[in-house]
Formats: structure tokens, sequence, C-alpha cells
């Protein structure tokens, strides 16, 4: 079977993950310049290397949907280039995933193909799509629902030990972004993670640098550009996340209970 998942971030990544282990054909779509902050766990590295390896799982850019089945069959998860998805009219697959987690819809149709999965918010299981993953941590993350849409979108990461607004850094202000410390870096509350045209971005915990924007990438106010995790797991870096995780187990139910031809588990 396979799958077209639009998003190639950690979270899209994930969802590839869980996939690409229980035997789907994955194949994922991004923008030119993703701004991806867990780029160390995340496929749409791929678009400015060329390749990216997450948790022994290589994912390939591609310049065509031509190039797909090549890559797939040699083992092998294509990101194309491709920020209106327009590959799925070629491809035909059996299940689009939206992954993006834009808090919106950005054009996907419950017509895209036999199964439209949407993650997050923005999607109504039944208008636009035939199922909805929720992503709001807590009791329902990764569940699965049929009817209806996912909790909508408050604003406040999750809480993770014990810091939730604090653990993300955002602009201050628009500009150019510059990394001055490498994922996986301790940190301080105080110390500068990067800059903004000079103007300093600061942690404001102590705690593990899990993500951070690359140098280059202009911003927005409010944008996020860095991710401080307070349990100081170095792995965590470097490994899919909890959240994307059960996400991943979310969406992979969704294809299973909904796709016409796949095996009924009992």
């Amino acid at each position: 079977m396979l799958v077209v998942i639009k998003g190639a971030g950690d979270i899209a990544t994930g969802v590839a993950v869980r996939l690409w282990r229980a035997r789907f054909q994955v194949v994922m779509t991004e923008v030119p310049q993703p701004t991806t902050v867990r780029r160390t766990v995340s496929f749409s590295q791929a678009v400015y290397d060329g390749a990216a390896r997450v948790e022994g799982i290589e994912a390939v850019r591609i310049s065509s949907a031509d190039e797909a089945e090549t890559f797939l069959r040699i083992g092998r998860i294509p990101v194309l280039v491709d920020a209106e998805a327009a590959c799925v009219r070629l491809l035909a697959p059996d299940a689009v995933v939206d992954a993006i987690l834009a808090k919106r819809n950005p054009g996907t149709a419950i017509s895209d193909a036999p199964v439209v999965v949407g993650v997050g918010p923005g999607f109504t299981a039944g208008a636009d799509c035939h199922a909805v993953v929720e992503t709001e941590r807590g009791h329902d993350l990764g569940r699965v629902i049929l009817e209806g849409s996912a909790a909508p979108n408050t604003g406040v990461p999750g809480e993770i030990g014990g810091y939730d607004l604090q653990r993300v850094l955002r602009a201050g202000s628009a500009g150019v972004f510059r990394q001055v410390l490498e994922i996986g870096t301790r940190v301080n509350a105080g110390d500068v993670v990067g800059t903004i045209d000079g103007a300093p971005v600061v942690s404001e915990i102590n705690g593990i640098l899990r993500g951070v924007l690359a140098s280059g990438i202009s911003v927005k106010p409010g944008m996020k550009c860095g991710d401080v995790d307070p349990r100081c797991e170095p792995g965590h870096c470097h490994s899919v996340s909890d959240k994307a995780r059960a996400v991943g187990g979310g969406v992979l139910e969704a294809i299973l209970r909904l796709c016409p031809g796949t095996v009924t588990l009992r």
C-alpha cells in the first residue's frame, strides 16, 4: 500500500516511521525551505542535505514523482519538494495523510484518496477527510476521530518536565535566524541559543537543546525557533518523540480501519 504524507517535520516523520515499519510504502512532500526545529529527527532535512536518517530509516530527496518507485524499491523514503502535493494525482496513493500541522486545512480534500487522514486541528472527519488523529498531549493523544474534529489549538505547548511555554523558544522580532548552539547541547537559563539579526534568542530554562532552526531561515515574530527539553536526555534529540510515535500509531490505526482491501486484524 502506498501512502503520501504531506509534510516531513518531526510529527510527520514519526508517522512515516510507524507506517514504514508496518511495511507501507511512503512518499513525503515538503516546502522548498522547511522551518523544522527538531531537524535531527525529521525527514524534511533531506530537502537541504539530499538525505536524512531517523532511527535507521533513510529518506532521500527526489526531483520528480517519477523517481519515487525507484527509491521505494531499494528501501528509501522519497521526499519531494511539492508544496501543493500535486504528486497525489500522479501517484494515486491508497491513503493521504496531511501532517503539515498548519492548525488549518491547507487544501486537503476527502476525495484525494480512498483514505484521507488529517493530523491535528483544522480538519473535520466526514467533511474534508475520513479520519482525524488527535495531537494534543493528554488522555486523547493519538486517538482516531471518525466524526468531528481534534481539540482546537490552544497556542500552549504540551507540558514536559513541568514546563510548557518556557521550553519553546520563539522569535521576538522578524529577521534572519542564526544558530549559535548545536542540537544536543546542555543549556542553562539565559544561554544564547541563536540570534535574529544580531539580537539574542535565549533559553528560559535549564535543559538540553532538543531542536533549533538552521541558520539563514527568515522568521516572523512569535515563530518557533528552538526547543529546550528539561529532562536532559541526549537520546531524545535523536529519536522519535513519544508524541510523534503516538500520533503515528493513530494514523496507522485509521488507515487499517478504513482502507479497502486491508487485512482485518482480530
